[in-house]
């Protein structure tokens, strides 16, 4: 018997755009859309009666924005939900900030219409949000962080750099680990898949969360203690080399890898010549990104570490580690600071 179509419930309040997403969303078989809501208060409404997998989700919205709506949405009743955002620097700000609160997925909505990519972008993120929330069954659907992390304390840097790779679910992943850190952290470079707009954005949420300097990585930027760099993508991706005593970003000019600009591959294949100073991270994301650029950095002395299925909101990338068997360690999301810390510390005597 072939499984129940996904249902989604459509919000949106422009007529417009809520026939273009029904349309391209019912061409899929696998998917039933059995609502659309103009806003807010209508969702809500539809949510307790039509009993929806996943919502689509438009982030400005009038009379409740749909931040606004998520957040109350999350708190009450946790579900899959792909966001749509403008790309102007308001809307790159919003978007970072519904990952962070839990969203799926966060689409680009052009000014000048949605492209037969973003629809296709669409059906596929429909499918992995529901794919990884039946997975885990009922509850949470990402890895949303409550309260006040306790910070890791870390014995002297032994000089290591941590590389980091996310995808699907990334960016709360990524704030978890983070808000853990030390503000003497070793230097870490993440390469997170995300429009080049939301990683300017996501860099300056980092930034104001953070005790540590954020930044967006430069060509030619020493790695520095108590610094973060995040891959700015657009046309180039990001890696790390040794430059004399000292270690550097790079940016590496190339053609996607893994369909992304930033990849994680990238980022890892850069660092093989240096491993035996690499701690390598992955955390939730569709895909395998980054699991083939690992497996050169273990054979070569990195440590590597990777997020435990039950934390993920996607378990892609750290899976295709996992079943490759190059994981020192497999972690819920709130160990990997502490375990990361551990690898870059001078041992106690």
């Amino acid at each position: 018997m072939s499984p129940s179509p996904i249902k989604v419930l459509i919000v949106d309040d422009q007529p417009s755009v809520q026939n273009l997403i029904r349309h391209a969303l019912t061409e899929d078989r696998e998917i039933e859309v059995v609502g659309v809501a103009g806003d807010a208060y209508q969702a809500r409404d539809l949510i307790k009666q039509l009993n929806p997998d996943v919502l689509t989700l438009d982030i400005e919205m009038p009379r409740m924005s749909g931040i606004d709506f998520l957040e109350r949405l999350m708190r009450l009743r946790p579900m899959p939900v792909i966001m749509f955002s403008s790309l102007t620097q308001h809307g790159s700000e919003l978007a970072v900030r519904a990952l962070s609160l839990g969203a799926v997925d966060v689409l680009p909505k052009p000014l000048e219409g949605f492209t037969k990519e973003i629809l296709q972008k669409l059906t596929s993120s429909v499918k992995t949000a529901q794919r990884g929330h039946r997975a885990k069954g009922s509850g949470a659907v990402g890895p949303v962080v409550r309260g006040t992390p306790e910070i890791v304390d870390m014995a002297r840097w032994n000089g290591k750099v941590v590389l980091m790779g996310a995808s699907t679910g990334g960016v709360a992943a990524v704030e978890a680990v983070l808000t853990r850190m030390p503000r003497d952290c070793p230097p870490i470079v993440i390469s997170q898949h995300m429009p080049e707009t939301f990683l300017k954005s996501f860099a300056g949420r980092l930034n104001d969360l953070l005790p540590q300097n954020v930044q967006l990585g430069r060509d030619g930027e020493q790695l520095k203690q108590g610094n973060i760099y995040l891959s700015p993508g657009g046309l180039a991706h990001t890696g790390v080399r040794r430059n004399g005593r000292h270690f550097e970003v790079t940016a590496i000019d190339a053609p996607k890898r893994n369909g992304h600009i930033p990849s994680v591959d990238e980022l890892f294949y850069s660092a093989v010549d240096i491993s035996e100073a690499i701690t390598a991270v992955l955390l939730t994301g569709i895909g395998k990104d980054g699991a083939e650029g690992m497996r050169e950095l273990k054979r070569r002395g990195a440590y590597c570490i990777g997020q435990d299925e039950a934390s993920c909101v996607v378990y892609g990338m750290p899976r295709a580690a996992a079943d490759m068997g190059i994981l020192d360690q497999q972690l819920p999301l709130q160990e990997i600071a502490k375990a990361i810390c551990a690898s870059c510390e001078t041992r106690r005597a």
